[in-house]
């Protein structure tokens, strides 16, 4: 704000140099410099000030302080959060925001053997949260939190998040193959031992089975959650999936 004072100071005063000087021939009437104090005023508010804004924007939104609130709300320190920050905008720099195909193209790096393209979209969507295709670093960093340092409790939940791919709070047997189909695109073929078609669909067939309680097709967040707790088998299962990143 000093900054834009001491322009329209400038602005003033050049103005009241022109309207005095005895070598000029024509002299702005007051209305004349009323117009230009004005027209520079309209300049300065809407380019300078929409020009800080964003700036203000940008510091308020990752600036240290911001940290600390990510310190408190994730599971990691403010070291980590700095190291992980410079990383994320290497990424897609200078603006911190990660799209969907920059996100797969992040997890084809580290799944070279396999095609990681449709569970990368799954796992994007699930940290998307409002939803407008991209992810921003507090976005990231929550979606981390929960899977790398998350309560059983946590983990399950985003698994269920991610399996639910329409979000109407139910996970179909349809859901559930498009999700396990994904990840053995992924890397079943480096699986031990070895998995096809046929095994993804038995793999699904049983898990499902066990998770519809009440059989009535689709599996609620509480049927998953039972059945999370006390199958151990199917928690280590759920793992292998929630953890893929």
């Amino acid at each position: 704000m000093s900054r834009i004072k001491q322009r329209m100071g400038q602005a003033i005063k050049k103005l009241r140099i022109r309207k005095s000087s005895p070598g000029r021939s024509r002299i702005p009437q007051r209305g004349s410099v009323r117009k230009r104090l004005q027209s520079s005023q309209s300049f300065m508010s809407s380019g300078v000030d929409h020009d800080l804004e964003d700036l203000e924007m940008q510091v308020v939104r990752y600036k240290p302080e911001g940290l600390d609130v990510l310190c408190r709300k994730s599971k990691f320190t403010r070291k980590e959060l700095q190291i992980m920050y410079r990383g994320f905008k290497q990424v897609e720099c200078p603006t911190g925001i990660v799209n969907e195909e920059t996100f797969k193209e992040i997890y084809a790096q580290f799944f070279p053997q396999g095609d990681s393209s449709a569970y990368a979209h799954y796992v994007f969507n699930t940290f998307d949260h409002d939803r407008n295709g991209s992810l921003s670093f507090e976005e990231f960093v929550m979606g981390l939190s929960v899977l790398s340092r998350g309560t059983l409790q946590e983990r399950l939940q985003w698994a269920f998040n991610l399996y639910d791919i329409n979000g109407d709070g139910f996970i179909t047997k349809d859901e559930m193959t498009d999700i396990v189909s994904a990840i053995y695109e992924m890397m079943g073929r480096f699986s031990e031992p070895m998995i096809d078609e046929n095994t993804a669909k038995e793999h699904v067939d049983r898990v499902f089975l066990k998770m519809d309680i009440n059989r009535d097709g689709v599996i609620t967040f509480d049927e998953f959650m039972e059945t999370c707790r006390r199958d151990e088998n199917i928690t280590k299962g759920m793992a292998i999936f929630d953890t893929v990143l």
